[in-house]
């Protein structure tokens, strides 16, 4: 006889069998009470198990309407492509991506002035608490919230560029705007890294219990010094991101 406690049985069969499609993605669990007499527990035993795959991301909680698999249409992100300006685009990297993968992109937009934080302080290389112009994208696919993305850039920079520092989206895209000034981003860093959102993280991109955030931090630098620091916080549920680097004609089946 197993040792493992029943709700753990109960969350590990349920687990299983969506991950089998018995229950598929916006679809409905049985009843409490049904699971009940299912597996010949208590309702606190089944509810302790819907629990765990609550927690872990899998199913939500309605309340009246009992329990459905989250649906999880991800979004598939190259991030060597991002941004990149040989690679072709209509209007910014992100609206661009989301439309050539067949789905609608929709953002919101605030620019204003804003100290920087130590991170960001020391990306651009200035004092914490230095004043720099943040770009801050609330991004959408299908309606559905995809990421944030905020972006400092030095003053030095906005003296250059002022439309950095004008409300609204740059239609081409920051990179290539700054590109067109003179200010060309030769070279990135990239650094990613997975954590549980915050509480404001979690109502803007509508997190449900147990799913982390991806954040993804990218500094852009032009010859000779860091020209903004990119902070993208995205759902973990609903993004995969790839990067390319090197010779891939292997793996195109062209070698």
């Amino acid at each position: 006889m197993s040792s493992q406690p029943l709700y753990r049985r109960v969350a590990d069969v349920l687990r299983n069998e969506i991950g089998a499609g018995v229950f598929p993605p916006g679809g409905r669990l049985p009843s409490e009470r049904d699971l009940c007499d299912r597996f010949d527990a208590s309702r606190n035993t089944v509810r302790a198990g819907l629990n765990v795959l609550v927690a872990e991301g899998l199913i939500s909680a309605s309340q009246g309407l009992g329990y459905e698999v989250r649906s999880h249409e991800v979004f598939n992100l190259n991030a060597s492509r991002f941004e990149n300006l040989t690679f072709p685009q209509n209007g910014d990297a992100y609206s661009t991506d989301v439309a050539l993968a067949g789905r609608r992109p929709h953002q919101e937009f605030r620019v204003e002035m804003q100290p920087a934080s130590a991170l960001v302080a020391e990306q651009l290389r200035v004092e914490e608490g230095a004043t720099t112009v943040l770009r801050f994208c609330h991004r959408y696919v299908d309606g559905v919230p995809w990421s944030t993305q905020a972006t400092n850039y030095p003053m030095w920079l906005v003296e250059m560029a002022p439309r950095l520092a004008e409300p609204g989206d740059i239609a081409e895209g920051t990179t290539r705007y700054l590109a067109g000034l003179g200010a060309e981003q030769v070279g990135y860093f990239d650094d990613i890294a997975t954590r549980m959102p915050t509480p404001d993280e979690a109502r803007l991109l509508q997190i449900g219990p147990g799913v982390p955030v991806l954040v993804w931090v990218r500094t852009g630098y032009s010859e000779d010094k860091p020209i903004r620091c990119t902070i993208t916080t995205f759902r973990g549920d609903l993004n995969h991101m790839n990067y390319e680097i090197g010779n891939l004609a292997a793996r195109e089946g062209k070698s």
